[in-house]
């Protein structure tokens, strides 16, 4: 059923409503048998077909608010704050995102993980600092994604902040059945284009080939300082940090001392 349930969130992803049609019935089917299979349904004839109304597919409008972030950060492919993944996810996916229950999700995800770990696919979890390992504010990542990906140094939030234009722009071009990039989209982008060095803004058009070569040239003068800053940390947060610790941060204890007078 994880199988099957990951499979929905990448045909969500790239808007394939005929796969996800298929995946949805399989899934149903998978559901009724294990409840068969565990005694909780008594009517094994529910696994064949009725002549009922289908069940609504899932669609992006009611995934829940973690499905959503899911879609925003895999697209992206590295960590986020909430107001991007917001912006991200109405520019692709037609719906901006809660960005105060965002807020908020991170620590739910936390509470799941530690009452019960690894029981769900992947949790929305927290990017750590390369320092002192701690939770870092206003960043969100995927568990399944490598340690050294969710470690912030010096550089890593501008190597993300370039990586994430070469995601939307790649993403951006692969968009089917527009005549034009949807102006959401556009804006997403002409607002990393002015960040981006090298780029040149002054046409006031949007050149998604000439983004990527400057993003690209820029990323490569910080990417392997970068990689090296994380990578090292990666290894210490292995060495002291539990699993939980490594996905949502350590506790930083601040010890006061109390002063004695005579």
């Amino acid at each position: 059923m994880q199988q099957l349930q990951h499979a929905i969130r990448q045909a969500l992803t790239h808007g394939d409503n005929a796969q996800l049609g298929t995946l949805g019935e399989e899934l149903r089917r998978v559901q009724r048998a294990w409840e068969v299979l565990c005694g909780l349904d008594s009517n094994p004839d529910r696994g064949q077909p009725q002549p009922t109304p289908a069940t609504p597919q899932p669609t992006r409008d009611n995934l829940p608010l973690r499905d959503q972030a899911h879609q925003a950060l895999t697209l992206l492919t590295v960590p986020a704050s909430p107001k991007l993944l917001s912006q991200v996810h109405e520019a692709f996916f037609a719906t901006p995102l809660n960005t105060a229950r965002l807020t908020t999700l991170r620590r739910d995800e936390e509470r799941s993980f530690r009452s019960a770990p690894y029981a769900r696919a992947y949790y929305v979890c927290s990017t750590l600092t390369s320092d002192l390992l701690a939770p870092t504010r206003a960043l969100l990542a995927l568990s399944t994604w490598p340690l050294e990906r969710r470690i912030v140094g010096p550089l890593t939030q501008r190597v993300h902040f370039l990586t994430a234009a070469l995601r939307l722009a790649d993403a951006a071009e692969h968009l089917s059945g527009e005549p034009e990039l949807p102006q959401p989209v556009q804006l997403l982008l002409l607002r990393y284009s002015q960040n981006v060095h090298g780029y040149d803004t002054r046409t006031g058009t949007l050149d998604l080939t000439a983004l990527r070569q400057a993003a690209t040239a820029e990323l490569e003068i910080h990417a392997d300082e970068d990689a090296q800053t994380c990578t090292e940390a990666a290894q210490r947060a292995r060495e002291q940090l539990g699993d939980a610790e490594q996905n949502f941060g350590s506790t930083l204890r601040v010890v006061s001392r109390r002063h004695r007078t005579a």
